[in-house]
């Protein structure tokens, strides 16, 4: 079984080129109040050579429907990521990916293809309860989130059993500050469970 990887908040390319070269299958730009936000047209200039089968994420939080239009006309993404509730007031055209975030404690998902599971605040690291994250996961696709480690993403995977695992402060040697080794080892962690699956 193979797990989608998705590396997010990255801020320069030659974090951008580390995910890729380590085997990431989707890369996650922050359009949104947080250390790890990123204009449109930065994450345009430093995606620009990623190659065509890893997908570029817009993870936003609470557009606007002209804040949303901004970043699909100068960031062109494969997927937009943003709560689920938020994409009942967002033009999103057929050429692009919904991902739904579904935070912990809230409404689940019902009949969902891929989705984001994660705590109530994005970015700040929450670990979810796995086990009720794994009940969870037998509908849909789900993509876990929250505080997951090199050291502790193994065990994630075995315990929900999802279809990704997206990881942010985990790879971070600072709020906001990617660390080369540390996406390395994350990924290599993920492949390695892989194999027990």
């Amino acid at each position: 079984m193979s797990i989608l990887v998705k590396v997010c908040g990255l801020r320069e390319e030659q974090h951008v080129n580390a995910a890729v070269d380590a085997g990431a299958d989707a890369l996650g730009f922050v359009f949104a109040k947080s250390p790890r936000e990123i204009t449109p047209m930065d994450a345009a200039s430093i995606s620009v050579n990623v190659p065509a089968h890893i997908l570029r994420v817009a993870v936003m939080l609470h557009p606007t429907n002209e804040e949303w239009q901004t970043v699909l006309s100068e960031f062109f993404p494969d997927v937009l990521q943003t709560d689920a509730q938020d994409f009942e007031s967002l033009d999103v055209p057929d050429s692009v990916g919904k991902w739904p975030v579904f935070r912990e404690g809230g409404t689940y998902p019902i009949n969902s293809d891929t989705y984001i599971f994660e705590g109530e605040k994005s970015g700040h690291g929450e670990t979810v309860d796995w086990s009720r994250a794994a009940t969870i996961a037998e509908n849909g696709r789900m993509i876990l989130a929250g505080g997951l480690f090199a050291n502790n993403v193994t065990r994630a995977i075995t315990t929900v059993r999802p279809f990704g695992v997206d990881v942010s402060s985990g790879i971070e040697s600072m709020p906001g500050q990617k660390d080369v080794q540390l996406i390395k080892e994350f990924i290599s962690a993920v492949r390695s469970a892989e194999k027990d699956l």
